[in-house]
């Protein structure tokens, strides 16, 4: 057999697998959405932050959930679901956000998941690592627990208290004094006593559970949403936020059962995907120093609905930052 003298083949194309062969964290190649290896809309696979301007990475943990588990597989499933956005330019915006934003994906945060109690730590030195390169962060999910190890890390990057921008169904500010406890339903209880947020410029959106206190938080219920129209809830987050530092979680359980089923505590009568987005892609003005996307559990997804959700809100998320900077 006659061997192939490699030095007559043509190059390689600029297509396929560049998740892992794209030399730099801009731009976009052409891919095949049903094949190639996954990151989340196609962005490098790196530990290399420098340059970066937003890091993307999971931290698949569900140990903290109260009714369904499989969250910690949720990272996956956004990845897998972000196929079709790395495709055409982002609607409504119009542009190809990576021309703008140097984004890469760093896998997921590594933990003991069989030594519970240190998983903490291990959140939040994967979370300083990223912060200190001077990259912003986009988290997925995971249970919702995981912000309360981040918020740490950032109110220790940007000062304490920030502001919160939270999106979900429940307030998660129940009380809990334990300060080892892993409980997806009292990080924010920790967080306000521990002075990481001001509850006072802070806001919780489509909020449809019950708690005797809600600490002081301002809160735009399902209700509210449903009965002022988007573009008016909009209007109220600004004015709450204002120019303040913020970090925003998004509990993909914010959205109704009907828009999101593959979650951990599903509640009836939530926002509609629509909704969310209109609300994401007005976030502009806000100076958003951190951002999650939780509590997506694909045992319980039909036809990957909620993990599509996610991916959308995530992609919108990297357009917001894109559209700032390109302002500047």
């Amino acid at each position: 057999m006659t061997p192939i003298d490699s030095s007559t083949l043509a190059p390689e194309p600029p297509a396929g697998d560049s998740a892992i062969r794209r030399s730099s964290p801009y731009g976009t190649w052409p891919e095949n959405t049903y094949a190639g290896v996954l990151s989340f809309m196609r962005r490098n696979y790196t530990r290399q932050f420098e340059g970066a301007d937003v890091v993307i990475s999971g931290i698949p943990l569900d140990l903290a959930t109260t009714f369904r588990p499989g969250a910690r597989l949720g990272p996956a499933a956004v990845r897998a679901a972000s196929v079709q956005l790395a495709e055409l330019k982002p609607f409504p915006w119009g542009f190809d956000p990576f021309d703008t934003l140097a984004v890469v994906d760093a896998g997921d945060c590594w933990f003991d998941a069989h030594h519970p109690l240190t998983i903490p730590e291990a959140i939040r030195q994967h979370a300083r690592r990223i912060l200190a390169s001077g990259a912003r962060m986009l988290t997925f999910g995971g249970d919702h627990y995981i912000t309360y190890p981040l918020l740490q890390a950032h109110a220790e990057r940007f000062g304490a208290p920030l502001s919160l921008i939270h999106f979900d169904a429940h307030c998660d500010t129940w009380p809990d004094d334990s300060p080892d406890s892993l409980n997806h339903g009292t990080m924010f209880y920790k967080a306000i006593r521990e002075g990481l947020i001001d509850p006072a410029h802070s806001v919780q959106i489509g909020i449809r559970t019950w708690n005797d206190d809600f600490m002081g938080m301002q809160v735009i219920d399902a209700p509210a949403v449903h009965r002022l129209g988007a573009a008016a809830v909009l209007q109220r987050v600004l004015q709450i936020v204002g120019e303040r530092p913020a970090y925003l979680t998004f509990d993909i359980d914010c959205l109704d059962p009907a828009h999101a089923p593959g979650t951990g505590t599903p509640v009836a009568g939530g926002l509609s995907s629509a909704q969310a987005l209109e609300i994401v892609r007005g976030l502009v003005p806000v100076q958003l120093v951190g951002m999650d996307v939780v509590e997506v559990s694909p045992p319980f997804d039909q036809s990957e609905i909620t993990a599509l959700a996610a991916a959308h809100i995530a992609a919108d998320l990297l357009c917001v930052l894109a559209a700032q900077k390109r302002a500047a």
